[in-house]
């Protein structure tokens, strides 16, 4: 019998598991079965907080999309994370540090309720990280780089609804390719290019697709597809991402209000290698209590 809690954030939801005080087995099937929304309790992700392997930090943090796959970075997740330390009085500290497979965040509770999560400094080169196949790019499509923003042009699927996809590149991470776009997206936009661009070959380990538009230089509105998961309804890293972006094109100022299905994001950023901050709600949805391994199996 495992113990869970049931959290979103700004609309991304998660189980999150706490296997600090119980032991948890770590297996994709099960987490995959735990995140369907028909036969489990239904996540756009699962959440484990582990003992640190570091003793100078205060937790692990692992992340599994509801394929079952383990991925490297959720922005949305570590601000329930450190609601759930909290709450569950796992931490009293209203700044933790925490690893994740990306490497350390520090997340931290401020007096207004909201949860502030410092997400390092963005990766502008997609080159070194490994996400995108330089040569699949150039063979089926156009690679350039604009200052420090990598771009790749696809062919669209759907050109009656797009004539051709232009995604700026960003690891925050984890992979992001943003489409910036003159008007908010639209369900047509989403099931034409989400899942084409994010199993596109040019992105051999997948990509979570942005489809961002500025509504102001202090607003931006955000779609995500996010690989692993789909259309959810707010994505942190992605947020950042977007948001990173369109600062670093002189487009954003350095505080923006990110506007997704499920809530506002704040996204704050000096430029160069500074850190970048996200702010947003976090909220337990409830409780409860399941055996692992599930009786029944996925269809």
């Amino acid at each position: 019998m495992i113990r869970f809690t049931k959290m979103q954030g700004a609309g991304n939801d998660f189980v999150v598991i706490d296997a600090c005080r119980q032991e948890v087995p770590v297996n994709a099937v099960d987490w995959k079965q735990l995140a369907d929304r028909q036969f489990g309790i239904g996540a756009d992700q699962i959440l484990i907080v582990e003992k640190p392997q570091n003793p100078q930090h205060d937790f692990r943090y692992r992340i599994f999309n509801a394929d079952g796959a383990e991925v490297e970075q959720c922005g949305n997740g570590a601000r329930c994370f450190v609601r759930f330390v909290h709450d569950q009085g796992l931490s009293t500290k209203k700044k933790i540090s925490v690893e994740t497979t990306a490497g350390l965040i520090v997340p931290e509770l401020t007096d207004n309720g909201l949860v502030r999560v410092d997400m390092a400094a963005p990766n502008f080169g997609s080159r070194h990280q490994g996400f995108v196949d330089w040569e699949a790019a150039r063979r089926l499509g156009k690679a350039e780089v604009e200052g420090r923003i990598e771009r790749v042009e696809l062919a669209s699927p759907a050109p009656h609804v797009l004539a051709k996809l232009e995604l700026d590149l960003l690891s925050m991470g984890n992979p992001h390719a943003v489409l910036f776009l003159d008007a908010p997206a639209n369900d047509a936009m989403l099931a034409a290019f989400g899942a084409y661009v994010c199993k596109h070959p040019v992105f051999p380990k997948g990509v979570n697709v942005g489809f961002a538009s500025l509504r102001s230089p202090q607003q931006l509105q955000l779609r995500v597809f996010e690989r692993g998961a789909g259309e959810t309804l707010a994505c942190g890293s992605g947020a950042c991402a977007a948001a990173v972006l369109a600062m670093e094109r002189k487009r954003a100022q350095s505080r923006l209000q990110v506007q997704a299905r499920g809530g506002n994001l704040w996204i704050e950023w000096a430029g160069g290698q500074s850190a970048v901050m996200m702010s947003g709600p976090a909220e337990t949805v409830f409780e409860g209590q399941i055996v692992l391994p599930m009786r029944q199996s996925l269809p």
